[in-house]
C-alpha cells in the first residue's frame, strides 16, 4: 500500500485531472453538479476537522514551547532569530516580485475597459496605515475566551506566550499544569494523525472544486499576470527558501521537500496557512526533527505573521494595476509598495475580509484606485493556492533554520529537567 505521502501526491494529481474534466462539462450537466456537490461536502469536512483542532493546538504548542525554551534560557535567541528570519525572507520575496514586475511589466497593453464593469460594482473596504496599526495592536490583547471563540490566532499566540513565561517563572509550583499541557499536546498530535488519514480524500475533493470552477476566459485575459505570479512565487519557493536552508543547515532541499510534502500539498489545496498548521507541525517534528518547543513557537507565529507568498503577490499586484492604468511608478513609489506590502502581509486580526483590506492598503499607498482590487478578486482563489503553499514552506524552513541558528538541540529535554531549571 502506498505511504501517506504518496497517497497525497496521487490524490493531488487526480484532483487536478478530474477538476479539469468536470470544468469542461456543461454547467447544467447532472454529473458536474453531483461531482461538485460531493467534492464540496468532503472538502468542507476535511477543512472543518483541521479547524476543529487548530485553536487548542496553537495554544498548547506555544505555551509548552515557550515554557521549555524559557526554562533553558533559549527563548530570547529563538525569538530574535525568528523575527530576523521573517523580515529577511519577506524582503527577499518582495524584491523578487518587484524585479520581475519591472522586467516583464504584466498588464501593459491590456485595456482597463475590460474590467470596468467589475470595478464599477465593487465597493472596496478602505483602511489607512494608522487605522491598520490601530486594529492590529488593539487585537493583540483580548479576553482569551473571546479570542478562542473568534479564532483570533494572534491574540491566542500572545496569551499563550504570557502563560508559557508564567509557568517557568512559577517554577515547580506550576509543574503539574505544565505536565498536563504537555500531555494534552501529545493527545492533540495523536488526533492530527487520525485526521491525516483523510487528507488524500480531502485534498482530492478540494482540488476538483478549485479547478472546475475557474473561468477560462478571464484567466486568458490576465494570463501574463497569473504566469508572472506563479513563476516568481515558485522561484522563491524552489530557489530562495531552499537556498537559505542549505546555506544555514547544509540540509538538502530534497530532504526538506520529502519531509514537508504533506503540509505543502495541503496548503496548496486548502489555501489556508492556519488550517494547514496541524500538519505543518507534524511534518516539522516527526519528519524534519525540529524540537517541539521550536516548532510550537515558530510555526503558529509564522502562520500569522510570515507570509512570503502574500507579500510577493501584493507587491506584484500593485505594479500590475499600475501598468493597466498606464502609470509608471517611480523607484520611491515602489519602495512604498515594498514596505507597505511587508506590513500588510503580517495580517490584520479582527478585520473582516482582511486579505482584501490589506491589498487595498497597498494600492492606496501609491495613489492607485481601491476599486481596482475587483480585477484581482476573480483570480485570487487560483493564485492563493501557490502563495499559501510558499507561505507554509517558509514557516517550516524557518523552524529548521531557527533551530540551527539559535543553537537549540534537536531532542527536547525531559520534563524533570524543565522543572528543575
Amino acid at each position: 500500500m502506498p505511504s501517506l505521502n504518496q497517497q497525497i501526491l496521487i490524490a493531488a494529481c487526480l484532483g487536478l485531472l478530474i477538476g479539469w474534466l468536470v470544468g469542461a462539462m456543461p454547467d447544467e450537466a447532472a454529473a458536474r453538479t453531483s461531482v461538485l456537490y460531493a467534492s464540496t461536502l468532503v472538502g468542507s469536512v476535511f477543512i472543518g476537522l483541521l479547524k476543529m483542532i487548530l485553536v487548542p493546538l496553537i495554544f498548547t504548542s506555544i505555551a509548552v514551547g515557550v515554557a521549555n525554551l524559557q526554562a533553558h534560557h533559549q527563548v530570547h535567541r529563538v525569538w530574535v532569530t525568528t523575527l530576523v528570519y521573517f523580515i529577511g525572507t519577506l524582503a527577499l520575496a518582495m524584491l523578487v516580485a518587484l524585479i520581475a514586475a519591472n522586467l516583464f511589466k504584466p498588464g501593459a497593453g491590456l485595456s482597463l475597459t475590460l474590467f470596468e464593469d467589475a470595478m464599477s460594482t465593487f465597493e472596496a473596504r478602505q483602511l489607512t496605515l494608522p487605522e491598520f496599526f490601530q486594529h492590529f495592536f488593539a487585537n493583540l490583547f483580548q479576553n482569551p475566551f473571546t479570542a478562542f471563540a473568534n479564532n483570533s490566532i494572534l491574540s491566542i499566540v500572545v496569551f499563550a506566550i504570557f502563560l508559557g513565561v508564567a509557568l517557568v517563572a512559577g517554577g515547580a509550583r506550576y509543574g503539574n499544569i505544565l505536565k498536563v499541557l504537555q500531555e494534552f499536546l501529545e493527545l492533540l498530535m495523536r488526533i492530527v494523525g487520525w485526521i491525516m488519514r483523510l487528507a488524500p480524500l480531502g485534498i482530492l475533493a478540494l482540488l476538483i472544486r478549485l479547478v472546475a470552477e475557474q473561468d477560462a476566459s478571464l484567466l486568458t485575459a490576465v494570463l501574463g499576470f497569473i504566469v508572472l505570479v506563479f513563476a516568481t512565487t515558485l522561484f522563491h519557493g524552489i530557489v530562495v527558501l531552499p537556498g537559505i536552508l542549505w546555506i544555514v543547515t547544509r540540509k538538502s532541499p530534497l530532504w526538506f521537500w520529502r519531509g514537508s510534502r504533506e503540509a505543502i500539498i495541503t496548503a496548496f489545496a486548502t489555501s489556508s496557512s492556519a488550517a494547514t498548521l496541524p500538519i505543518s507541525m507534524r511534518c516539522a517534528e516527526e519528519n524534519l526533527q525540529v524540537q517541539r518547543g521550536v516548532a510550537g513557537f515558530v510555526l503558529p507565529l509564522g502562520a500569522t505573521m510570515n507570509m512570503d507568498g502574500t507579500a510577493l503577490y501584493e507587491a506584484a499586484a500593485a505594479l500590475f494595476v499600475a501598468n493597466l492604468m498606464g502609470i509608471e511608478l517611480s523607484f520611491a513609489q515602489q519602495m512604498v509598495v515594498f514596505f507597505t506590502a511587508m506590513v500588510a502581509s503580517t495580517g490584520a486580526p479582527g478585520i473582516p475580509s482582511a486579505g482584501m483590506v490589506t491589498m487595498v492598503m497597498v494600492l492606496q499607498a501609491v495613489g492607485l484606485p481601491a476599486e481596482a482590487i475587483a480585477i484581482l478578486l476573480p483570480i485570487d482563489r487560483l493564485l492563493d493556492t501557490v502563495r499559501t503553499a510558499v507561505n507554509v514552506e517558509g514557516d517550516i524552513v524557518g523552524s529548521v533554520v531557527v533551530q540551527q541558528l539559535a543553537g537549540v538541540p534537536e531532542q527536547a529535554e525531559d520534563l524533570a529537567e524543565v522543572q528543575r531549571a
